[in-house]
């Protein structure tokens, strides 16, 4: 039985696994970070917010200070999340569900 936790993101509760909402791949364990069974890319900040102005000050990130990681379903190529962090950082773990009590919810054993 799946349910639907984000706009992309789904969750087998029968087999405890995340699956991609769009083509229904199946991405890693629900345990786990979804994101780490997702196709990553990391975007140049000149890519993602061009210059708006030619001084110093474009309005352009600095790369030096941040950086956007892209998550794709490595099955339809959907972009399932994205997220700007500081150069170095690890990527976050934003979802972890009580598996358990949402198998209770659905009466899914």
């Amino acid at each position: 039985m799946k349910v639907r936790i984000t706009e992309y993101l789904d969750i087998d509760l029968t087999r405890e696994k995340w699956h991609c909402h769009s083509c229904g791949h199946e991405l890693t364990d629900a345990t786990n970070n979804y994101k780490h069974g997702c196709l990553v890319a990391e975007v140049p900040m000149e890519t993602a917010h061009p210059p708006l102005t030619e001084s110093t000050f474009s309005f352009t990130p600095d790369p030096d200070f941040c950086r956007l990681l892209e998550f794709y379903c490595p099955g339809c190529g959907t972009t399932l999340e994205n997220e700007y962090l500081p150069p170095g950082h690890p990527i976050t773990h934003d979802i972890e569900l009580d598996v358990a009590a949402l198998k209770a919810r659905h009466g899914v054993r």
